[in-house]
Formats: C-alpha cells, structure tokens, sequence
C-alpha cells in the first residue's frame, strides 16, 4: 500500500514555504509585478535560491538539496496558491530535471551547478518536430522556431531538441545569447508568467552542446514531460486551494438578509464540492509525485501523470470559477483577486497539453493493450 501521509521533515517543507511566500508573494507584490512589466520578481527569486528551492532535487555533487519529487510538489503547490511570480517551474521543475537525468554530461553538470547556486535561470522546449539540425565539421547548424516556451526571455540557458533530415533527434543546451538565436517575448493571459517565441537561424552548435541523441533523446523527452505534468498539476493543486479560501473567506464576511452568506444551503453545498475537487486532485497528485521517483516504466509513469494531470487541472478551473462566481460581480473587477487565478488557472490548462490529450494517450494505450 502507498504510503501517501507526508513525513515530518516534507510537513516542514510545506510549513516553511507557506509561510515565506505569505509574506514574500503577497498579492500586494503580485499585483505590483504585473504592472511593472517585469519578466519576474528579481527579490523574490534570489531569496528562493538563498533557501536552496532551485536545487531541491538536484544531487549535493552540483550544489543541491537531493530531495524527492514529493518535495518539488509541495514547493510547486504553495507556488501555485501564491501566484508566485518567478521561473520555477520553468527552471526547477522541468529545465533542471532533464539536465539531471543527463548526468555526468559536463555541461549538465555546468548548467545544474549554475541553478542551484548561482541563481540561473533555465527554459526548455519540448516539442522536437520543429527544430532542425545539420551536421558540419565542428558540430551542427541549427535552424528552426519553437512557438511557446516558458521563461526563455530571462533564461541563460535553453535546451532545445531538433531533428536531423533523416529523422534523428537530438537534444541541445545553448547560451541564450549564442549568435543566431532569436528570443521574442509574447503575450500571455496569465500575466504572472513569460512565454516566448524561440528562433534559430543557423546557429551553430558544437558537439559538446549536444546531451542526448537518436531514442534515448527521445525517451528523455517524453519522461520529461511525464515527470513535468505532475510537478504543473502540484501547482494547479494550490490554485484551487487558494480559490477555495479566498471564496470561503469572503462568503463569510459578505452579509444578505442579516447574515453571512455562507450559512445558506446552496452556498455550502457549492463549497462543499470546492473541497472534494481540492481534496480529490491534491491525492492524484501526492499519489504521481510518489510514483515519479521509483516508477521506471513509461506506461505507468503515463498513467498517473495524467490522472494527475486532468484532475488538477479540472480542479483549478472549476475553482477558479466558483470563486469568481461567489464574489458576485466583484469578483471580475481588478480590484478583487480572483481573476489572477481564473486566469492562472486557464492559462495552465493548456501548457503540456490539455486534458484532452492526455485522456486521448491513455485511451490509445488500452486500445494498443487490447
């Protein structure tokens, strides 16, 4: 049986992030962040690292804590309730990972070292169709444009796959400012994040640049991704549990007939469900995140990344929903707060693929097994 309850040093883990980022992400800082255009909050983001977060799974051989994936997700979680306006996940949680699993590759090891005690940020790219990759004496002439990737404007680092012509995959680590390529912030819904548009003309790439090639790059990739999902769906987890409280907060302080609104029967019953989403997506999640570090087979890892994957989000949406909807018509105004979640909350629903195309893989993988 999975043992599911949290030790006593994670429940630390949990107590300590809840209580820095009360303070450090505040929504008086998230809503400052915002306006000021700034691709994150600098402050914010060096304090985490001085606390030793960027390397929280890494090996101590680089600088880092070499914890588990449960403790990412706690740390994931409590971002996610705090809208926390730094490259985390981005960085920690999928960059970091994937140079991880490349270990003793020098510059894996570089690039890990740079994150988890200097502060680096990191970004990557996941989708391998749309870059391509010529060989030439030295190394490899890279050409192509990567459409949506998470932090690559603040990063030092991108890892980026591409194909050669005959179909090989390869997978690079470049310097954000190799000549060539070309890194175009965009326009997000969710305006706690950066996205960007990633460009390579012809940037040359030396053999040492490249991690991984042909199938294990490609098995990378998509345990990568595996792996990213439940660490995203520990985030959308403390979204909905911050909808939930911001909602429970105001419906007892809102008064309609002489007493809060909170004593009658439809406004119960509509938190009521709030908290079995909560509760239901935050155990899909805690169960993944336990699996991650021991689960080797892709299928399985497939499996309970999904079912945490779509609960999580499912969850956060329709929290993010409810809540708004129980703030009344205040709560779509920008003086009131919902609306930074319903926008989170929306905005992460499509990052690694939406649900349905997690439901779509594993319904293709029963097919196969039948």
């Amino acid at each position: 049986m999975m043992e599911l309850q949290l030790t006593p040093e994670q429940q630390q883990i949990v107590e300590s992030a809840e209580t820095f980022l009360a303070k450090a992400s505040a929504m008086t800082q998230v809503r400052a962040h915002t306006q000021s255009k700034a691709h994150m909050d600098n402050a914010l983001w060096s304090a985490m690292a001085d606390l030793g977060w960027c390397g929280v799974h890494l090996p101590e051989s680089v600088g880092g804590l070499d914890l588990d994936w449960v403790s990412v997700c706690l740390l994931q979680e409590q971002m996610g309730r705090r809208l926390a306006c730094v490259p985390f996940f981005d960085t920690a949680v999928l960059s970091a990972t994937a140079l991880k699993s490349l270990l003793p590759h020098p510059l894996a090891e570089h690039w890990l070292t740079q994150i988890a005690t200097e502060k680096a940020v990191a970004s990557m790219a996941l989708s391998w169709q749309t870059g391509t990759a010529r060989i030439h004496s030295t190394g490899w002439h890279l050409d192509g444009t990567w459409p949506s990737v998470g932090s690559a404007q603040m990063a030092q680092v991108i890892v980026l796959p591409a194909q050669t012509p005959t179909g090989e995959t390869l997978l690079f680590a470049l310097d954000t400012h190799s000549p060539g390529l070309q890194i175009t912030s965009l326009e997000t819904l969710d305006t706690t994040r950066c996205l960007a548009q990633v460009q390579a003309n012809g940037v040359n790439v030396s053999e040492n640049q490249c991690l991984a090639r042909g199938q294990a790059a490609e098995a990378l990739l998509t345990r990568i991704k595996y792996l990213a999902a439940i660490g995203l769906a520990a985030e959308q987890v403390g979204v909905a549990q911050a909808c939930l409280d911001m909602a429970l907060a105001y419906v007892l302080e809102r008064q309609q007939f002489g007493r809060p609104i909170a004593s009658f029967q439809a406004i119960k019953h509509r938190c009521a469900q709030m908290l079995v989403e909560v509760e239901s997506a935050r155990s899909a999640v805690y169960g993944a995140a336990c699996l991650a570090d021991t689960q080797d087979d892709a299928t399985g890892l497939l499996v309970s990344a999904a079912q945490a994957r779509v609960t999580a989000t499912e969850a956060a949406q329709f929290c993010a929903r409810e809540n708004l909807q129980l703030h009344g018509g205040v709560g779509f105004t920008w003086e009131y707060d919902p609306h930074f979640y319903l926008r989170r909350a929306q905005a992460s629903s499509q990052r690694l693929g939406p649900v349905s195309e997690w439901l779509e893989s594993v319904a293709a993988l029963y097919d196969t097994a039948e």
